[in-house]
């Protein structure tokens, strides 16, 4: 399918009519809960994969669930297909169709009750849980491919995907006075940031983005007191300005640039291969405010001959900022293709266009002796003073406990306690370990001794810990009552060795553990 040249329209505020909206969708209960409920879980796990014909025939009129207000709105705002006016207004009460059509959500074929009614936009319930715990509201956005059967265009303004549950999940949540969300798109980063923000600004290139985020922000009852909206490119709408965090899902799709491959703006920065990540990370320095904090999505090309953190650790180098950069996952080019050229409704059933566009995404990388690209959360942090003092690039491709946003504040600070401690003072610490790890032996049959032992931590990262004897029993004698040094000095006794030995054994280690997690001070 080639992208739908023509741009329908974006949904416009009118207080009053937003006031009546959102009474009806309470009211409906159109709620992530409530929709999954008259789904099933044969439909609603169809449309998680990109079938519809399931939850078209559970929400059909004739269904058992067919009559539920919230199965009328979904089947016209999510599914995309026509539902009788009557039927859209007996979901809408208050609201009406009518009032629906001046919001921009609809047309209507006539004025029949049982002339038919189009959504013009996907208007659906969303919940999340971040570092403030459960959140709901419903998000703005244009049709997708699976309601509109065309492929997207290319001012397509997305809704909620999993890269920006990634990034919301994995935002630090502590409070903040000015937060920026930079590349807002449909506004959820601006609807997360507003829990512990006192002001949010909100950036887009695209002016239809911008309408889609000033829909979804005031559908949440945010004025622009609360989240202001501003047009431009990359930082240039904030320059002059400081923040104390910087969320950002930016368009850091690496798309050939050429004139056959449709590039879309909501994943495509214009530039060549990942120049627009690069710039980003070196240059949001400029509006951090001291201790302040920046987290973006990122893909960053890892060329022939190189390891993965060699080209992302640079361009942390020339930032000047603290950071810490967790790869998520990487692809080969033929994958990295594959991945993008379906996301913009090209299948192989096009042949030709699909031959065409492969061929373009693998000459791009090619172009750069791209071995691979990686996908990963870039964290960065300002230092209140003096040079950067954590550098961290790891690579995490495993399951993970979500939200991580806590983890990473908690990781952030335990690396400025650590930072600042001398082995005396870290000696003094009464510390315990974190309730979510647990130790792990292993035996030969018939040993009294273990092989192996291992900790693991069952919340955030799941990293898991070797520890030789000494370590283990540090470990597990940490449980604030005594203080590092004291059980460094009965371990030493227990094992017949000084304890500068034991203390030399297990502080370098004990650090790490802080810094991960598994041991906090009491």
């Amino acid at each position: 399918m080639e992208p739908v040249s023509a741009t329908p329209q974006t949904p416009v505020v009118v207080p009053e009519l937003l006031d009546a909206l959102r009474a009806d969708l309470t009211t409906a209960g159109y709620t992530v809960e409530h929709v999954a409920e008259l789904l099933g879980p044969v439909a609603s796990g169809a449309l998680d994969r990109g079938e519809s014909l399931p939850a078209l025939r559970a929400t059909a009129p004739g269904a058992p669930a067919g009559g539920d207000p919230a199965a009328v709105l979904t089947r016209a705002f999510v599914l995309g297909a026509p539902v009788r006016a009557d039927a859209l207004a007996g979901a809408l009460p208050t609201l009406g169709v009518e009032g629906a059509r001046r919001l921009g959500l609809v047309d209507a074929a006539g004025h029949g009750s049982a002339d038919e009614v189009r959504a013009t936009v996907d208007l659906r319930p969303y919940a999340a849980t971040d570092g403030t715990g459960e959140a709901a509201w419903w998000v703005a956005s244009d049709l997708g491919e699976l309601a509109t059967g065309a492929a997207l265009r290319t001012d397509h303004v997305l809704g909620v995907g999993g890269a920006s549950v990634t990034l919301a999940q994995a935002t630090v949540r502590d409070p903040r006075r000015r937060v920026l969300d930079l590349g807002t798109g449909c506004g959820v980063q601006a609807l997360h940031a507003s829990r512990h923000a006192q002001h949010v600004v909100a950036t887009d290139l695209s002016a239809r983005a911008l309408a889609f985020a000033r829909f979804t922000t005031a559908l949440a009852g945010l004025g622009p007191d609360r989240v202001e909206l501003r047009a431009g490119s990359m930082l240039e709408p904030v320059a002059g300005d400081t923040f104390d965090l910087v969320v950002s899902n930016p368009p850091f799709v690496i798309t050939p640039r050429r004139a056959d491959v449709p590039a879309y703006d909501y994943r495509d920065g214009g530039r060549s291969g990942d120049d627009l990540v690069r710039d980003l990370v070196t240059g949001v320095g400029a509006v951090l405010a001291p201790g302040g904090v920046a987290q973006m999505l990122a893909n960053w090309e890892v060329r022939d001959g190189e390891e993965w953190h060699e080209r992302i650790g640079a361009w942390v180098d020339a930032s000047g900022l603290d950071a810490w950069v967790v790869q998520r996952d990487e692809q080969d080019p033929a994958q990295y293709a594959e991945t993008w050229i379906r996301d913009g409704g090209t299948t192989p059933a096009d042949r030709d266009a699909w031959t065409s566009r492969y061929g373009a995404w693998l000459d791009d990388l090619a172009s750069r002796d791209v071995a691979a690209v990686g996908f990963g959360v870039v964290t960065l942090r300002r230092p209140v003073d003096g040079p950067p003092t954590l550098r961290r690039l790891e690579s995490v491709t495993g399951s993970v406990r979500q939200p991580l946003g806590p983890v990473i504040a908690a990781g952030l600070a335990a690396h400025d306690l650590v930072t600042g401690l001398s082995d005396t003072a870290l000696a003094d610490l009464r510390l315990v370990h974190a309730p979510d790890v647990t130790e792990e032996r292993y035996l030969q049959p018939g040993a009294s001794d273990p092989r192996v032992v291992l900790l693991r931590q069952g919340g955030g990262f799941g990293r898991t810990v070797q520890a030789g004897t000494a370590l283990a029993a540090f470990v597990g004698a940490c449980d604030g009552e005594l203080t590092a040094g004291q059980i460094i000095g009965a371990l030493g006794a227990l094992l017949d060795v000084p304890a500068s030995d034991v203390a030399a054994d297990v502080l370098p280690t004990v650090r790490g553990l802080l810094a991960d997690g598994l041991l906090t001070p009491a």
